[in-house]
């Protein structure tokens, strides 16, 4: 899918090219620089992992892209889980979406545009870029989206087409479900092994160790 979108939007780009400026369509979607037009829902892509498919255990996170609490989770606590379990092969750490929404849009717009980057690119690429748009959580713009896209080398006019468009939605709604059915009542939820644990790097820790 990686090239058939790039070639894609090359393609729309490039005709629209000849025969005015580049600009927003869609009633003035997006910003200048990014020709915005509507694009088919994308319905099934796998959760973004880290980390080697034989690991002895599995820890998944529920996050909303909006929910402060996340953000401190995601750029204060994943990456010692990272270092300390999923880069020493113990851990596959999976993402889900969990769109409370906190935000009405982008709660949905932000996670959208993370689920684009990882169909672009790579999960490895997703978690960079998520990572990211937590430390830009306060300053979410359709612009500040594409800007952060393009710095991970994904397609950021692709990738604001994404967010403005929501194409991942019905993925996004998918893992929603799946978080309510597992008890998932505020984010960040994080489960080890299928077990409920507090959000924290020594709950999640302890509970690592006590499956291994």
């Amino acid at each position: 899918m990686e090239h058939t979108r790039r070639e894609y939007l090359a393609a729309t780009a490039g005709v629209a090219g000849l025969g005015a400026s580049a600009g927003c369509l869609g009633g003035g979607r997006g910003t200048d620089d990014c020709t915005i037009e509507d694009e088919p829902a994308v319905s099934e892509l796998p959760a973004p992992t880290l980390g080697p498919e034989g690991a002895s255990v599995t820890v998944a996170a529920f996050e909303d892209f909006s929910c402060p609490h996340c953000a401190t989770y995601s750029l204060e606590v994943l990456p010692e889980i990272r270092a300390e379990y999923v880069e020493t092969g113990a851990v596959r750490y999976e993402h889900h979406d969990f769109p409370i929404p906190v935000d009405d849009q982008w709660s949905w717009q932000a996670a959208s545009a993370a689920r684009g980057v990882q169909d672009e690119t790579d999960d490895e690429t997703f978690f960079e870029y998520a990572h990211a748009l937590f430390e830009n959580q306060d300053a979410y713009s359709a612009g500040r989206l594409t800007d952060l896209a393009n710095d991970v080398d994904a397609p950021g006019c692709a990738i604001q087409a994404d967010a403005l468009n929501e194409t991942y939605r019905p993925v996004l709604e998918a893992d929603r479900q799946l978080g309510v059915d597992s008890g998932v009542e505020g984010t960040p939820a994080v489960f080890v092994a299928g077990r409920s644990v507090r959000p924290t790097y020594d709950a999640i820790a302890a509970a690592i160790e006590a499956e291994q």
